[in-house]
């Protein structure tokens, strides 16, 4: 193994992957990812990816084993990487490299790629059940809890306004509540990948997976992609064969969730993450578009919807 700096202890965590001690390893830092650190690891012919967590990641809901459990799951059909060791207790988590192509944001809203999508979607939604529970509606309220006791401050003046409307999107669904399956929770633009090898699209970072809301996998997907009406209708179109008034309003309401999920976390990560990134601007980003999405009228007809 060439010489490289340790100022993590990297070094010691590849040492405990079997077949890694003294074998002649070319490590590469990977871009990109703001709670994590990730390497490639080439030896021989083969190439690896290895996730060091980041710090304090079990305060933003993430529970390393389950995410193990979730990758398996979803390698097992074809959509995340084959896991090839898992290093206790830190919870790193090793791969095998994916050779592939991020799709941009103007690529993900497509009508193939949605249709991919949906697809996927679709399979990771009828797996077997995983550990783990996600609740976008939960997860809000203790992200605020926990930023509060670290004395976190920056909050948007209408952040009370928008905890009572989340309060009143949550008794919706409560009022028609649909079986919970397993989801992927986190699909922006980087955790998909367009295998070269295949052309098969693929998932990755399956930290935030649990038992949830199949309509949070599908309006974060159109949320973190800027999804328009006919694309979100598509989508729609594409995992249930049909855009009923009920989805829609289901997927509508999921929508402003998945931004108040976005805004919280990245209050939270402001007070915890030793990460050099703006956490408090990708907050205010979110806090912006929520309470926009909040002001929509057709938010008070899709509770309505639900409620009937």
């Amino acid at each position: 193994m060439p010489p490289t700096p340790d100022t993590d202890g990297l070094a010691g965590l590849l040492k405990r992957v079997p077949g890694w001690q003294g074998a002649d390893l070319k490590i590469t830092p990977l871009s990109g990812g703001i709670t994590n650190r990730n390497y490639r690891i080439d030896l021989a012919r083969e190439s690896f990816v290895l996730r060091r967590s980041g710090a304090n990641t079990e305060l933003l809901g993430i529970d390393r084993r389950v995410e193990l459990a979730a990758t398996k799951a979803a390698a097992a059909i074809g959509l995340a990487p084959e896991v090839i060791h898992f290093i206790e207790p830190e919870g790193c988590l090793v791969t095998r490299f994916i050779p592939g192509e991020m799709l941009s944001p103007a690529e993900m809203r497509r009508p193939d790629t949605i249709q991919q999508v949906a697809a996927a979607l679709q399979l990771i939604h009828q797996l077997p059940p995983i550990p783990g529970a996600f609740s976008p509606f939960h997860v809000i309220i203790d992200y605020r809890r926990l930023a509060d006791a670290r004395g976190v401050s920056g909050y948007p003046a209408d952040i009370d306004w928008l905890f009572e409307r989340a309060r009143e999107v949550e008794a919706a669904f409560a009022a028609n509540p649909e079986p919970a399956c397993p989801c992927h929770n986190d699909l922006l633009n980087e955790n998909f990948l367009r295998d070269s090898e295949t052309g098969r699209l693929r998932i990755l970072d399956w930290e935030y997976a649990g038992m949830g809301d199949r309509y949070f996998d599908l309006a974060n997907f159109a949320a973190q992609h800027e999804f328009g009406a006919a694309e979100t209708r598509q989508l729609l179109q594409s995992y249930f064969g049909e855009a009923t008034t009920v989805r829609q309003a289901r997927l509508g309401l999921m929508r402003c969730l998945s931004d108040f999920r976005e805004a919280m976390w990245g209050m939270l990560q402001s007070g915890i993450s030793s990460l050099e990134f703006d956490f408090q601007g990708y907050a205010a980003r979110y806090f912006s578009r929520l309470s926009s999405g909040f002001q929509n009228p057709s938010v008070h007809e899709w509770l309505a919807v639900l409620e009937s």
